[in-house]
């Protein structure tokens, strides 16, 4: 009986944290395409002249200015590699990738 508890408690808890983890990390959203989901890449978008925001896990926004856009794919060009989501699909869309880490740094 209380292995059976054991095992109950312990679905639950890695369940809650499965789907806490997906809530943590920002998301690239299209807010001037609200419909789009995952057709094309978010460089595609942007070059259709679509406009992002990155949406954090509190749910602020903060609108990404050309020079933004620009600085990041600079840094960390994966993250307009993913597919482009607009707002209805918030839940859906994937995470931003984490930058790259340096080969000596591991």
């Amino acid at each position: 009986m209380k292995r059976k508890l054991l095992v109950g408690v312990l679905v639950v808890v890695v369940g809650v944290l499965f789907a806490v983890s997906g809530a943590m990390a920002a998301k690239l959203i299209c807010i001037s395409h609200q419909d789009i989901k995952g057709e094309m890449s978010v460089n595609k978008c942007l070059e259709k002249g679509m406009e992002f925001a990155v949406i954090d896990a509190n749910g602020f926004v903060r609108v990404l200015t050309p020079r933004e856009i620009e600085l990041t794919k600079k840094i960390n060009p994966k993250a307009f590699e993913i597919p482009g989501y607009g707002l209805k699909h918030l839940r859906v869309a994937p995470e931003i990738p984490p930058l790259p880490v340096h080969p000596e740094i591991q």
